[in-house]
């Protein structure tokens, strides 16, 4: 790698650390802002909430990522071209992609990076994150609760106990559940205990009754001698199921291959094929980024204005490139019609990019679909005044 990309290399990896390392600082802490009840309500300690906080980071950095490599790439190349390091390379004859090498080579590192945590650190640690909330259910129960109090860990639901045995064993329990609307749902227990298994966690119940009110229909009550409810049931963002994991919590093989009696796949399996190209699709948006950059401001330009306008094209470009990948990824849940067009939006930008690239590299025209973007802006925001200007002497008269 020769001098100058190395230098980019170096500089642009810099600060693509540091913009990643700043915005997941600020994730980690609105995460940890969000998850404070943890603390303050369910009866957990710091460490907890460090612990889910942190689990919960990778599956948001694999969406920043992308845009942190944008950021770092203009900021990079916008200061190459303010200090007329640009026109330098360009005059002393630098072949047009040495500026290329090492930007691709960065986006190589973080496509490969995306992809890693896509397809194997994230599912680990939403598994891991979901076995602490099933422990966190459990000791809500058996050590949080009060005899004789009502505790509402959320809205809508309600947790009574008479008592609690030296084993962890409830007597008396009474659990409302007013989070649906139009519906109440209210257990009686005489005794309750806490089960394990994998990573579910289980309410057996015993000598009791289950009553059920629906606006606009009677009141029914159901009596039994055992009943187990699945703790998964009282949380609200369970997601698809309360036993099959979530697709975003699933392994790459795992969304290929579902487990034949998934009842989650069968039910949701729009959300299974989203999951599974949005992860195939993602690893493609540092590229497209770093040459969306490239070909806004990665060639030298003569004038300050320019630049600028240039820049913030190209910055708008690729965020609205990914925002309407978001969207495309919703439309694939509804039909599957739509996949090709979530590859296409990033391969577009990509193949669009290059042009401008060529066209901008051509001796006999300098002029990028960015130059051409940039000039009808330009001449836009100079007509815009003179026609302001026209319009109110018009109405003077």
């Amino acid at each position: 790698m020769r001098l100058i990309s190395r230098y980019v290399f170096r500089q642009t990896a810099s600060a693509l650390t540091l913009i990643l390392g700043s915005l997941g600082g600020i994730v980690w802490i609105a995460l940890a802002l969000k998850q404070l009840d943890v603390v303050t309500s369910k009866g957990q300690d710091a460490l907890m909430l460090i612990k889910i906080t942190s689990l919960a980071l990778p599956n948001l950095l694999a969406v920043v990522a992308p845009f942190a490599l944008l950021i770092a790439t203009m900021q990079v190349l916008n200061r190459l071209g303010s200090d007329s390091e640009l026109i330098v390379l360009t005059a002393s004859g630098s072949p047009s992609w040495s500026l290329a090498r090492p930007l691709l080579a960065l986006a190589a590192i973080v496509t490969l990076a995306v992809g890693l945590v896509n397809n194997f650190v994230q599912p680990w640690s939403l598994q891991k994150l979901k076995a602490y909330v099933v422990e966190m259910r459990a000791d809500l129960l058996t050590k949080v609760i009060q005899p004789g109090r009502f505790s509402s860990p959320e809205q809508g639901l309600t947790f009574h106990i008479r008592a609690r045995d030296n084993n962890g064993d409830l007597r008396g329990l009474i659990v409302a559940d007013r989070r649906k609307e139009g519906e109440d749902r209210i257990y009686l227990s005489e005794k309750a205990e806490i089960a394990k298994q994998d990573s579910s966690a289980y309410l057996v119940l015993s000598d009791g009754h289950i009553l059920r009110a629906r606006s606009g229909e009677p009141s029914q009550v159901i009596k039994f001698d055992s009943y187990v409810v699945d703790l998964d049931e009282f949380d609200k963002q369970s997601g698809v199921g309360p036993v099959d994991q979530k697709p975003r919590a699933r392994y790459f093989s795992e969304l290929v291959n579902p487990e034949p009696g998934s009842n989650n796949y069968r039910r949701y399996s729009g959300q299974f094929r989203a999951e599974l190209h949005e992860r195939l699709a993602n690893p493609l948006y540092p590229l497209a980024f770093v040459l969306i950059a490239l070909a806004a401001i990665g060639q030298a330009q003569s004038t300050r204005e320019n630049r600028t306008e240039r820049l913030a094209i190209g910055f708008i470009v690729a965020v609205g490139v990914r925002i309407a990948g978001f969207a495309v990824n919703t439309l694939v849940v509804q039909s599957a019609m739509f996949v090709p067009l979530l590859y296409a939006l990033p391969l577009g930008a990509i193949a669009g990019a290059l042009l401008s690239l060529k066209r901008g590299a051509r001796p006999q025209s300098r002029t990028s679909l960015f130059d051409m973007v940039s000039s009808r802006t330009a001449t836009l925001r100079k007509w815009l005044p003179v026609r302001r200007r026209a319009l109110l002497a018009d109405g003077a008269e």
